[in-house]
C-alpha cells in the first residue's frame, strides 16, 4: 500500500481531534473501499443571525473532521432567503469562525450558484420532474393530504413541459406577484414522508438580496439549493443535525436525478445526521435570540449574556475553551441537552493557568487603618502560593511555589482601603469568617486587622470601618481581599450570569410544525413563552476599584479577581480613562445548590457528576509548573526587554513562540508579546502562521500611534492569517484608519443622540454614567474606527 492510497488518510486513534463516532466509521469505510479519495466537508450556516454555541459544536465537527482526515472544509453561507439575511450576519459568522481558529479561506455562498441552480431547475422541468404550481399556499398544504390519506394531485400537476418552461421563465422575469406561482418537484403524493409529496423548489419573492440586489425575484428553497451546492463544491460527507433526517430523501432524490454517479463519473455527496446539542439555561433558536435583541432584554447580539460566539468573545471567553468544550460533548444519533456546567468548567480550566491573580472590590466599603502612618508598597505574587479546593487551601509544591513567587506586582497599602461590603457583618451568621465588630481578619498580603469602630449611615448601614493593623502573631479566621481607596483605579464591573432561571426555558409544550421548511432553527414553536424565565439578575452592574497594577497591562489581559471570578476589560465600552470589566465566569458553580433545592436529586445526573469531577481536578491542579533553567533564562531575557511577567512565562514555556517574537531583533518586544501570546499562539504552534513578525510589528505600530483601534487590528490580523496579505496593506485597502475628522464624528454622534432621545434626557438630568453608552454607540456606528479621545471631547460638548 502506497502513501497515495485513500485508506492511508485514516487517522490513528491517538491523533484524532474528533472522538470516533458513527460518522467517522462511515468515512473510514468510504476511504478503505475507495468510494472517496479525499474528505471534503462543509459548514453551511444561514446568515439570518449570529452564530451561537450550537454552531461552535457543529463547526468543530465539520472542520476538525476534515483536519483529522487531511481533507478540507468549506464555509458556505446558505443564503437562499433574502428576507432576514444581511451582510452584517454573514460578516459576523465569518469573523466568529476565524476567531474559533477555523480556516475560512474556502468561503462560498449559495447565492453564487443562483444561475446554476436555475439551470438545474430547468433540467428537472425538461425531464418532466418539476412543474409550475398555481394554487395558493393554503390549498397546496391541503392537497398534500394527511398521515392517513395520500395527497391529491393539483390541477396544474400535468402541465406540459413547454408550458412549465414558459411559466418558469416568466416567473424569473418578474411578471407575477408573490405567491402567485411556485415550482414544485414531481415526486410522490402518496409517500409517507411529507417531504417527498411534491416539495416546493422555487418561490416568487420580490425582495432585495444582500449580495445579488434585485437581480432575482425567484429564490430557491433550502432543500433544493443545499444539496446541489454540496455537489457543485465536491462535498463528500454532508453532516447536519437530526431534524434534517426527513429532508435527506429530497437530498438523495436530487442527487439521483441531477448528479448520477454513472453519468458524471463522480461520487455524489451523501447526508448524515447527528444529534443536535442544546444547552441548559439558554436558547439557541435564532428566532428567539432575535426576540431577545428586539425586545431589549439584551443589548445586542454580542451582549455577554447571549450564547452567541460574538458574545463569548466580548465576554472574554477564549477560543481554546470553546473548542475544548466542543470536543468534549461527543457525537451521537440522538439529540441531547448539555449541562451548562460542562461549558463553564471548560472556561475555568482554560483561565486557571492563563489568568494572573489580582484584587478588585466590586461593592466597596471604606476601611481606615488608624495606626498606619505612611503608605507601604507590597510585592504580591500574580500566582499565589495556594490554590482553592473544596476543603480549603492546598499549598503548592516547593518548585511551583518558587516559580510563582518570581511573578509579582507592586500593590500600595494606604491608610484608606475598601473591602467588599459583604465581607463585614454587624450581626454575623454562624460560621462567618470575615470581619465583625471587634473581630479580626487577614487582609490578603497585608496582615491582620481588628475592627474597632463602625460608622453607620442614617439607615443603619455601615459606611466606614475603623481598624487597627495587628502583628502577625494575632489570630484571624479568614482572609479577604482589598484595594487602596486612594490609589486604586475606578472601574465598572458587569457581573454576568446565566440568562434564564430554569435549565430548559423553552421546553414546555414545545411543538413543531412538520411542514415548516428551512434551517434547523426555523421550525415554528407553539405554546411556549420562554421570556417568562428570563433571569432578572443576569446582569448586575456595580462600581468599585481595582488595584493600580492593571493600568499598565494590555487591554486584552484576563484576570482572576481574587474571590470574585475571572474578568477582562469589555472591548467595546472600556477605555483607558473608564475601565469596564466583564465577569467571564465565576470561580465555581453557584447554581448547583439552586438546582438541587428546586429539584432534589437533580445534581446527581451523570453530566453533573462529570462536571463536579472536572471542577475538583481543576481546583487541585497546580497553579503553574516550574520553569526549567533554560526556560527561566528565556523568561528573564524577555522581562529585561519589557515583556510582562505573565507573557514572559508563557513565551518561555513554548520555544516556538519565543523564537517567533525574538525574530523582531529586540524591537518593540513588550508591545508584540501580548499579540503573540493571545492571537498568534495557535497558528504558530500548528505551523500554519502566515503573518511574519515584521508584519505584526507594522500592525502594532499602527495601534500604538492611534491610527487603528486594537479591536480593528484583531480583525485585520485574522484576515491576514487567512489570506496571507500583509496586515498594513489590508488596513490601507479597506480604509480602516481611525476616524478623527471632526465633521464625520459630529455627524455620527448626532445620529446616536437623535436615535436615543430618552437617554439624552436622562444624561442631561444628571445620569452622567450614560457617557459609556453613548461612546459605545458611536464606536459601533463607525465600525470601531472613531478616535476615542475625540469622541469623548465632542460628546461632552454636544451633550452639554
Amino acid at each position: 500500500m502506497t502513501s497515495k492510497q485513500p485508506a492511508d488518510l485514516i487517522p490513528a486513534p491517538e491523533t484524532r481531534r474528533v472522538s470516533p463516532n458513527f460518522i467517522t466509521e462511515i468515512i473510514d469505510a468510504d476511504l478503505k473501499s475507495g468510494r472517496h479519495t479525499r474528505v471534503v466537508t462543509r459548514f453551511p450556516p444561514e446568515p439570518n443571525g449570529y452564530a451561537h454555541l450550537g454552531h461552535a459544536f457543529a463547526s468543530y465537527l465539520d472542520f476538525m473532521t476534515a483536519v483529522d482526515y487531511r481533507g478540507v472544509c468549506h464555509l458556505r453561507m446558505d443564503d437562499t432567503n433574502p428576507e432576514g439575511e444581511t451582510q452584517e450576519y454573514a460578516d459576523s459568522i465569518i469573523r466568529d469562525m476565524k476567531w474559533l481558529g477555523w480556516d475560512t479561506s474556502r468561503l462560498f455562498y449559495a447565492s453564487d450558484y443562483y444561475e446554476q441552480l436555475h439551470d438545474f431547475a430547468v433540467q428537472l422541468i425538461r425531464k418532466g420532474l418539476a412543474y409550475v404550481e398555481s394554487v395558493s399556499g393554503e390549498e397546496m398544504a391541503r392537497l398534500r393530504g394527511t398521515v392517513e390519506q395520500p395527497g391529491t394531485p393539483s390541477p396544474y400537476r400535468n402541465r406540459s413541459v413547454e408550458e412549465n418552461l414558459d411559466l418558469f421563465r416568466r416567473m424569473r422575469a418578474g411578471e407575477f406577484k408573490n405567491g402567485e406561482h411556485a415550482l414544485r418537484a414531481k415526486i410522490d403524493l402518496a409517500h409517507p414522508n411529507f417531504k417527498l409529496r411534491d416539495p416546493v423548489l422555487y418561490r416568487i419573492l420580490h425582495a432585495s438580496h444582500y449580495r445579488t440586489g434585485n437581480t432575482w425575484c425567484i429564490y430557491p428553497m433550502y432543500d433544493f439549493a443545499h444539496p446541489i451546492s454540496d455537489a457543485l463544491e465536491g462535498i463528500t460527507h454532508s453532516m447536519c443535525s437530526l431534524e434534517f433526517i426527513d429532508n435527506r430523501a429530497i437530498y438523495d432524490w436530487l442527487m439521483d436525478n441531477l448528479f448520477p454517479d454513472k453519468e458524471t463519473g463522480k461520487t455524489a455527496p451523501r447526508q448524515y445526521e447527528f444529534g443536535r446539542r442544546s444547552m441548559e439555561y439558554t436558547v439557541v433558536s435564532k428566532r428567539k435570540l432575535r426576540r431577545l435583541v428586539r425586545e431589549g432584554v439584551v443589548k445586542g447580539w454580542d451582549d455577554p449574556r447571549m450564547p452567541t460566539i460574538s458574545a463569548m468573545r466580548r465576554r472574554g471567553v477564549t477560543p481554546e475553551s470553546v473548542r475544548a468544550f466542543a470536543s468534549q460533548i461527543g457525537v451521537s444519533r440522538t439529540n441531547r441537552t448539555v449541562d451548562l456546567a460542562l461549558f463553564e468548567n471548560a472556561v475555568r480550566e482554560d483561565l486557571n493557568l492563563r489568568a494572573p491573580r489580582v484584587m478588585a472590590v466590586t461593592r466597596p466599603l471604606k476601611v481606615v487603618i488608624q495606626n498606619l502612618e505612611a503608605e507601604r508598597t507590597l510585592s504580591l505574587p500574580y500566582w499565589p502560593q495556594e490554590v482553592s479546593s473544596a476543603d480549603g487551601k492546598v499549598p503548592l509544591p516547593t518548585g511551583e511555589r518558587v516559580a510563582a513567587e518570581k511573578a509579582v506586582r507592586e500593590v500600595p497599602l494606604t491608610r484608606e482601603l475598601v473591602i467588599e461590603h459583604e465581607d463585614f457583618s454587624a450581626n454575623p451568621p454562624k460560621g462567618f469568617k470575615r470581619l465583625t465588630p471587634g473581630g479580626t481578619v487577614r487582609l490578603r498580603g497585608a496582615g491582620i486587622i481588628r475592627c474597632d469602630e463602625v460608622i453607620t449611615a442614617t439607615n443603619g448601614e455601615p459606611m466606614e470601618l475603623r481598624v487597627t493593623l495587628l502583628g502577625e502573631d494575632a489570630k484571624a479566621g479568614g482572609v479577604i481581599h482589598w484595594v487602596s481607596a486612594t490609589r486604586g483605579v475606578s472601574a465598572e464591573f458587569r457581573l454576568v450570569d446565566r440568562l434564564f432561571t430554569v435549565p430548559e426555558p423553552d421546553s414546555e409544550a414545545q411543538q413543531f410544525d412538520p411542514e415548516q421548511p428551512g434551517h434547523e432553527d426555523e421550525a415554528q414553536p407553539v405554546n411556549t413563552d420562554f421570556m417568562r424565565f428570563v433571569n432578572p439578575n443576569s446582569l448586575v452592574v456595580t462600581r468599585g476599584l481595582v488595584e493600580p497594577s492593571v493600568a499598565k497591562d494590555p487591554a486584552e489581559a484576563r484576570y482572576q479577581f481574587e474571590r470574585a471570578g475571572y474578568f477582562w476589560r469589555d472591548p467595546v465600552d472600556s477605555r483607558d480613562d473608564a475601565l469596564v470589566f466583564n465577569r467571564i465566569i465565576t470561580l465555581k458553580d453557584t447554581w448547583e445548590k439552586k438546582d438541587e433545592a428546586a429539584e432534589p436529586g437533580k445534581a446527581a445526573r451523570a453530566d453533573k457528576k462529570k462536571a463536579d469531577k472536572a471542577a475538583q481536578a481543576l481546583a487541585e491542579a497546580p497553579v503553574r509548573p516550574v520553569l526549567s533553567s533554560e526556560q527561566e533564562t528565556t523568561a528573564s531575557r524577555l522581562r529585561q526587554q519589557g515583556v510582562t511577567e505573565n507573557d514572559a512565562f508563557m513565551l518561555a514555556r513554548e520555544p516556538q513562540l519565543a523564537a517567533y517574537l525574538e525574530g523582531a531583533g529586540g524591537k518593540r518586544l513588550a508591545e508584540l508579546a501580548p499579540w503573540v501570546v493571545n492571537d498568534l499562539a495557535t497558528p504558530i504552534r500548528e505551523g500554519t502562521n502566515r503573518v511574519s513578525v515584521e508584519a505584526l510589528a507594522s500592525l502594532v505600530t499602527l495601534v500604538a500611534e492611534g491610527s487603528i483601534s486594537a479591536r480593528i487590528a484583531k480583525d485585520v490580523l485574522a484576515e491576514a492569517q487567512a489570506s496571507g496579505e500583509a496586515p498594513a496593506s489590508i488596513v490601507e485597502r479597506k480604509g480602516l484608519r481611525v476616524v478623527s475628522d471632526e465633521g464625520q464624528l459630529r455627524a455620527a454622534i448626532q445620529g446616536v443622540l437623535d436615535a436615543n432621545p430618552a437617554k439624552v434626557a436622562e444624561y442631561r438630568g444628571g445620569k452622567k454614567g450614560l457617557t459609556g453608552f453613548f461612546t459605545g454607540q458611536v464606536m459601533r456606528a463607525t465600525n470601531g474606527q472613531a478616535d476615542p479621545k475625540a469622541v469623548a471631547r465632542l460628546l461632552s460638548e454636544m451633550l452639554g
